[in-house]
């Protein structure tokens, strides 16, 4: 009989819709939306953002980096504006101001099919972590025009997981614990 009730409830609790969190791998996803290119990026920080254009983007100072990108098995070489210095424009701390509460602070961007990463502001900060987070403008000397005008690229990565093409948006946050 008791066997019987466990029965029952598995079955039923199998046949109830799902009305709670959806489960990562549903979240996970964008990848296969249709491609809409980035053609601008917003940053936004404390209510405030920069829309930057691609003129905007290429008149910054630029860093080159070449990683080996494990989903394409080659070595490719970017060209790109350093994340931290977009934040900066917007009063972002930097540097010795990073402390205290601001290692509970979130860099979250965004492509335009929805794909989203996090990186932990000092995981920008030049002067807290050694690789490079760039939003790059261009691929092996050419702009990037498959990926959107934006793609943000990290060099301490194994994978690309956290790379955005098709980049749109970058936000600071305070993320709680």
């Amino acid at each position: 009989m008791r066997n019987n009730r466990l029965l029952i409830l598995a079955v039923a609790f199998l046949l109830l819709p799902c009305t709670g969190p959806r489960p990562l791998a549903a979240q996970e996803m964008h990848h296969n939306a249709p491609v809409v290119r980035s053609t601008t990026l917003a940053v936004a920080y404390k209510g405030r953002s920069i829309i930057f254009n691609p003129a905007g983007i290429a008149a910054l100072p630029h860093t080159t980096v070449t990683v080996y990108n494990a989903h394409t098995k080659a070595k490719e070489t970017y060209s790109g504006v350093p994340v931290a210095t977009l934040l900066a424009k917007l009063g972002v701390p930097q540097g010795e101001k990073v402390r205290g509460r601001f290692f509970m602070t979130g860099v979250v961007a965004e492509g335009t099919d929805g794909y989203k990463v996090l990186f932990a502001l000092a995981e920008v900060d030049p002067t807290i972590h050694t690789g490079q987070v760039l939003v790059a403008d261009t691929q092996d000397g050419k702009p990037i025009a498959a990926d959107g005008a934006f793609k943000l690229i990290s060099t301490e990565e194994k994978r690309p997981a956290r790379w955005v093409r098709n980049l749109d948006k970058i936000s600071v946050i305070a993320v709680q614990p």
